[in-house]
């Protein structure tokens, strides 16, 4: 009796990459960083990558928090669209309505003006400027408190009327945060994790306001590839640039803003996507209660870059599309780019990704 052997099964064909993971093995290679992670969401569903020229960290990449910089704009202006949705504030009330001193050459300026970089404020205080001159390897923002903040304000020279021209200002975010703790009666760390942080269930991210850099944090680089860049103290400019996220955190962050109704942060999340303003030309910028608007063929795509001394971010969206993506990375002196890397990509897919159904 003879028996015959079953023919052994082929192996699966390896499956061919998507386009978007050819697309984001693309950015990859075009950042140069120690460390760079981006992450996709199309309609839900995630795809996530990392690399980098560094050895592979104890703590894996997608795993650790980054400094945002300023992408910390728009968490504070999303809790100040939270606040004007629970009636704590109003966003056109006075801003020497919560501040205990006042700019006698400002009466008109209001919340609105700072959330839209429409106050008049330059980028930053002259005295911060002159700071950083005279200490170009110091971080002027260290040790810049509350007290101080507001003494300058208060003495403070506008570049433009309020409401009159647009103009990027970390000072006025500043302020917006110290309004809305005077508002709230609580400090602006305690007081972002409390009605932005947990709801949206960000539990790896905070504004660590003067912490040194622990296990877990992402570590810029210094020109020379090793020189370790500490950590980002921001002192009174905590609510311009001070959060740091995990990529997953902050990709649910940016999902959010395209499923509002699935949060509890609805209105507000609807409101910070609201055009106020626009601006620039020949492409047209268009400024929301936080985030950037530029056009794009099916629909605007809503995002904001934000760096440190040792680190870059970015986090976008498109409505249209259902699409978000978010980078981080750390970066050796200026030569990272993943903030423009993220851009093209984000605008590349919000090109060619198909429109989401919206239910009558």
């Amino acid at each position: 009796m003879t028996s015959t052997a079953p023919a052994p099964t082929a192996a699966p064909a390896p499956a061919r990459p998507s386009e978007l993971d050819e697309r984001l093995a693309a950015m990859l290679r075009a950042v140069d960083a120690p460390d760079v992670v981006v992450a996709v969401s199309v309609r839900g569903r995630r795809t996530v990558v990392s690399g980098g020229s560094a050895p592979e960290p104890t703590v894996p990449r997608t795993g650790q928090r980054y400094e945002l910089g300023s992408l910390t704009k728009t968490f504070t202006c999303l809790l100040a669209c939270e606040m004007a949705a629970r009636g704590v504030i109003r966003l056109d009330d006075p801003v020497a309505d919560y501040l205990p001193a006042g700019n006698r050459r400002a009466p008109g300026m209001s919340l609105r003006h700072l959330v839209t970089h429409t106050s008049g404020l330059p980028r930053i205080p002259r005295d911060l400027v002159l700071g950083a001159l005279t200490r170009p390897h110091h971080n002027p923002y260290t040790g810049y408190g509350d007290a101080r903040l507001l003494r300058t304000f208060a003495g403070a020279r506008l570049r433009s009327a309020p409401g009159r021209r647009w103009h990027y200002s970390n000072f006025g975010i500043a302020l917006l945060g110290r309004a809305l703790a005077e508002a709230a009666g609580k400090p602006y760390d305690a007081l972002l994790d409390e009605r932005v942080l947990r709801p949206l269930g960000l539990t790896d991210t905070a504004a660590d306001l003067g912490r040194a850099d622990v296990p877990g944090d992402a570590v810029g680089r210094a020109g020379d590839g090793t020189t370790v860049v500490p950590s980002t103290g921001m002192g009174a400019f905590a609510p311009a640039g001070a959060v740091r996220a995990t990529p997953g955190d902050l990709l649910t962050y940016a999902e959010a803003h395209l499923a509002p109704d699935a949060t509890p942060l609805a209105e507000a999340l609807r409101s910070a996507c609201a055009l106020q303003l626009e601006h620039g030309w020949p492409r047209r910028s268009g400024q929301t209660l936080g985030w950037i608007r530029h056009p794009a063929e099916q629909g605007p795509l809503l995002f904001h870059p934000g760096a440190t001394f040792g680190q870059q971010a970015y986090a976008g969206f498109h409505p249209p599309t259902g699409t978000a993506l978010v980078a981080l990375a750390t970066r050796r002196g200026r030569s990272c780019r993943v903030v423009q890397a993220a851009y093209e990509l984000l605008y590349a897919l919000a090109e060619s990704g198909e429109p989401v159904a919206r239910s009558r």
